[in-house]
C-alpha cells in the first residue's frame, strides 16, 4: 500500500493516490503574482480520520518548497490549520 502525492497542474491540485488510485485532493489558485492559495482538501469519506490530509498537505507543500519560489496562502480550513500547526513551513507563507 503506497501512498503518493503529485501535482496535476492541469487540475490546479495535488493529488493523493494509493495504489493508482485517487484517495485525495488539495485544489489550489493561482494568485496574479503567481503564488497559490490553497482552496479545499478533501480525503475518500471511507479513509477519513487517519492522517491521510495531512500526508497530502504535507506533500504539497514539500513539493512546492522543492520546485518553485512562490508565496502559499490558503482559504482552506484544514490547510489554514494545518500551516498554524507546522511552523516548518512557515517560510511559505512570507516569501
Amino acid at each position: 500500500m503506497a501512498d503518493t502525492v503529485l501535482h496535476d497542474t492541469a487540475g490546479s491540485r495535488f493529488v493523493l493516490e494509493r495504489d493508482g488510485n485517487e484517495i485525495g485532493e488539495a485544489g489550489y489558485e493561482t494568485r496574479e503574482d503567481g503564488g497559490i492559495v490553497f482552496t479545499h482538501t478533501e480525503v475518500d469519506p471511507e479513509l477519513q480520520e487517519r492522517g491521510l490530509g495531512s500526508k497530502l498537505v504535507g506533500g504539497a507543500l514539500d513539493q512546492l518548497r522543492a520546485s518553485t519560489q512562490v508565496r502559499i496562502g490558503a482559504t482552506c480550513p484544514f490547510v489554514r490549520r494545518y500551516l498554524e500547526e507546522h511552523p516548518e513551513y512557515a517560510d511559505l507563507t512570507s516569501r
